[in-house]
């Protein structure tokens, strides 16, 4: 029924049906229960009226006196009375063109016909209930008993009108309670309703938004309870965060095989460029040795050569060749690299917190990680908002070296991240984009592991580098 109906609605609109239903229900049983109540009374107040007067009519019977019962019926009212003589026949009635003496019952209609039946089939001494819904009266039947013998029977007959006022002012009182009942119900009804489909709905946002939105933006926090829908909220949220794990790895394992694809690229392309660049320095140094030099030609092989060895000195960055011929890394490597980034930090006013927790030597070469160092945290510093903060920590964990470098700043992209590393990539005027290049050949040559992450204008650097592969 509510099949495309949202959860929001449809709770709650069943919650105010059945609400409807109950009350309608409940009402239905009240007036019928007061209708039972007022046919019982009905019931009881006949008996008792008509026991006082079969006491008169057991006379009157006897010495055949229809006078006498006739004055004893007459003063009914609304009520019809009938005394059937031991031949169920009519002995005498308050309304006698309509009941004649001495007639048969079933003579005078199917609802008397009915009756009559009734009597026939009742052979118990005791008042009974005749009733149909098709008839237009009532019919109270008690015996009247002589000696303990029946010899007629009185029936009071009753228009089924009777019960009319009384019901009408019962259902009208019970339909203004309903109505103030449902009044104040319903609105509980919905409250509730929406209180309990909420998170469903909030739940169901959220999952229609996985595939269509980035992980980062879902914005779901499941609601601390312990029921199916506490319990399927948590569920969601683990499942949010094992995706938003599992794009992670594969974003780095896209990001490592470019970069490795580039470095592999860019040290073919470099071993190509350095064996004619050499034969080129090599042809000025020969020139300049032996050939005659004018002013001008002088000039000129100036020019060339320091092109010669800028061009040598951007191949040689790209041909990144983590050397452990250094001896192992120590604490005062880490505080050298400090004492280096000191003056660049004070210059832009930056507070520079150093956490150096190297307690003795590390199987790792000292030259290369102090490269890494220094252009982490060089980087860092140029990274950074005016007067603000550059933090590292260093620090032997289970058996890695764990390098931390963040500064504030500005938020770094996600589609940033994946092209810092790659040469000649950077964001500031004067960079050449060499720097995270160096920094990311060392530690994958070294078999570690270095993670990017800038969020609120904090951005992270995190370098794993494994020390048993480097013993």
């Amino acid at each position: 029924m509510f099949g495309r109906i949202s959860l929001r609605y449809e709770v709650p609109i069943s919650l105010s049906l059945a609400i409807l239903l109950t009350s309608l229900v409940i009402g239905s049983v009240l007036i019928w229960r007061s209708y039972e109540e007022l046919r019982n009374d009905l019931f009881r107040s006949s008996v008792e009226l008509g026991t006082v007067l079969t006491r008169t009519l057991v006379t009157a019977l006897k010495h055949d006196d229809v006078w006498q019962a006739y004055q004893t019926l007459r003063s009914a009212g609304f009520k019809s009375y009938i005394v059937l003589d031991d031949q169920q026949r009519i002995f005498v009635s308050n309304q006698p063109k309509q009941f004649p003496m001495l007639s048969e019952l079933r003579t005078l209609g199917p609802e008397f016909d009915a009756l009559q039946v009734d009597i026939d089939n009742h052979v118990s001494l005791t008042p009974f209930l005749h009733e149909r819904l098709e008839d237009e009266r009532l019919y109270v039947v008690i015996p009247i008993i002589d000696d303990g013998i029946r010899i007629a029977n009185l029936v009071i007959g009753y228009p089924r009108t009777i019960y009319r006022p009384h019901l009408m002012n019962i259902a009208s009182r019970v339909g203004l309670t309903s109505l103030i009942v449902i009044a104040f119900l319903i609105p509980i009804g919905w409250w509730v309703g929406n209180r309990t489909v909420n998170p469903l709905v909030q739940l169901s946002r959220a999952m229609s938004q996985v595939g269509s939105e980035p992980l980062d933006d879902i914005k779901y926090k499941p609601l601390g309870r312990d029921d199916e829908i506490g319990k399927l909220g948590q569920s969601f949220q683990a499942m949010i965060e094992e995706l938003k794990e599992k794009q992670n790895l594969e974003g780095q394992v896209i990001v490592s095989e470019r970069l490795a694809a580039i470095g592999r690229l860019a040290a073919g392309i470099a071993h190509e460029i350095n064996n004619p660049l050499g034969g080129m320095m090599n042809a000025i140094s020969t020139h300049r040795r032996f050939g005659p030099l004018g002013p001008e030609t002088e000039k000129t092989m100036i020019l060339l050569e320091r092109g010669l060895k800028q061009i040598h000195e951007t191949v040689s960055a790209l041909l990144v060749e983590a050397r452990q011929e250094s001896h192992d890394l120590t604490p005062e490597d880490v505080e050298d690299v400090r004492l280096l980034v000191q003056s660049d930090a004070q210059k832009k006013g930056l507070r520079l917190v150093w956490d150096n927790k190297l307690d003795g030597p590390l199987s790792l070469p000292s030259t290369p990680v102090r490269q890494v160092l220094m252009n982490l945290s060089l980087n860092a510093v140029q990274a950074a908002a005016e007067a603000g903060n550059v933090t590292l920590s260093v620090a032997p964990v289970d058996g890695l070296l764990e390098i931390r470098v963040s500064n504030d700043g500005i938020t770094v992209s996600n589609e940033e991240i994946g092209k810092l590393f790659e040469p000649f990539v950077h964001h500031r005027p004067g960079g050449t984009g060499l720097g995270l290049w160096i920094t990311y050949q060392i530690v994958r040559q070294f078999g570690g592991d270095i993670f990017v992450h800038s969020e609120h204008g904090t951005t992270s650097f995190m370098v794993h580098l494994p020390l048993e592969s480097a013993a």
